[in-house]
């Protein structure tokens, strides 16, 4: 079976690039978005595209005077990315993904629910989310991620609760999930 030729470059070029038209979702205009998350958004001056961001920073402090924070980007109606950003060490990938990005396995909780999760190790500054976790965080009442850090296992809490769910199944398409 001939599979096209996706390399690990290819891969990162490409996430790179969606970063850099999410990251023009500014968080100046930042407003709450219900429970302790908030969102925000812009509009792309050439494409015309309308990209909104929301974001959950963690109940506690793991490194330094940042939270770590959650984070789900959406264009034009549809889902694009979530991230989980420790804002911190973040320690290396522990596995190869599909077609050979780095990977890091972690542990998450959802309110009652253990799973663990294969996701994109990013350039050692963030972790990119699936979209089926990401539906189970926007439901959820309790959010734990456990993920390596240079120093060991590490564990940001979150209390994503009272989220406004009617603006994220326009922004994003997504719906809540149970696990």
């Amino acid at each position: 079976m001939n599979r096209p030729k996706f390399t690990v470059k290819h891969f990162f070029a490409c996430l790179t690039l969606l970063l850099a038209a999410v990251a023009l979702c500014a968080q100046d205009n930042a407003i709450s978005a219900g429970g302790k998350w908030w969102t925000s958004s812009s509009e792309d001056k050439m494409t015309a595209a309308k990209k909104v961001k929301f974001w959950l920073p963690a109940d506690n402090f793991l490194d330094g005077d940042y939270r770590p924070e959650v984070a789900v980007f959406c264009t034009n109606g549809k889902w694009s990315l979530s991230s989980f950003r420790p804002n911190g060490d973040l320690g290396r990938p522990n596995r190869p993904g599909f077609w050979g990005q780095p990977q890091m396995e972690v542990t998450v909780r959802v309110d009652n629910s253990h799973s663990n999760h294969g996701w994109n190790w990013v350039n050692g500054d963030f972790l990119a989310m699936d979209k089926g976790t990401t539906r189970q965080l926007i439901g959820a009442n309790i959010f734990k991620i456990e993920f390596l850090s240079p120093r060991g296992p590490r564990i940001a809490e979150f209390s994503p609760a009272g989220l406004n769910l009617d603006p994220v199944r326009k922004a994003c398409d997504l719906k809540p999930e149970k696990p």
